[in-house]
């Protein structure tokens, strides 16, 4: 019914960049919170920054400052921009967000994409 789709992942060196999106489709009534997540190997997943609809950030202390999330409310999408980025920013990042649907209007879900590879390396 609902999926959300990463794309932008990739290969890059320190101190490169980065864009990561996540368009959400199907019978999405309503896109609540919205945000990106992250698992390195051998770690639990972790918060990197949510964006509500009205467009209030918050971000993790490890990428505050290099990373801006952004969304577009008309096309349901989001994205990720990665500065500067490090070794330690070599994850698998998750699109999440909470979406009221059509067939479940009084409530909002919560929805992972797939995810998509980030790896930083020299």
């Amino acid at each position: 019914q609902v999926q959300l789709v990463e794309s932008g992942g990739g290969s890059v060196q320190p101190g490169g960049s980065l864009r990561l999106a996540c368009a959400a489709s199907g019978s999405i009534l309503r896109l609540y919170t919205m945000g990106w997540y992250r698992q390195a190997p051998g770690k639990e997943r972790e918060l990197v920054a949510t964006i509500t609809p009205t467009g209030n950030t918050q971000y993790a202390h490890s990428v505050t400052g290099r990373f801006t999330i952004s969304r577009d409310n008309a096309k349901n999408t989001m994205s990720l921009q990665m500065d500067s980025l490090k070794p330690e920013d070599t994850a698998v990042y998750y699109c999440n967000a909470d979406i009221q649907t059509y067939s479940h209007p009084f409530r909002a879900n919560q929805y992972w994409g797939q995810g998509t590879q980030v790896t930083v390396s020299s």
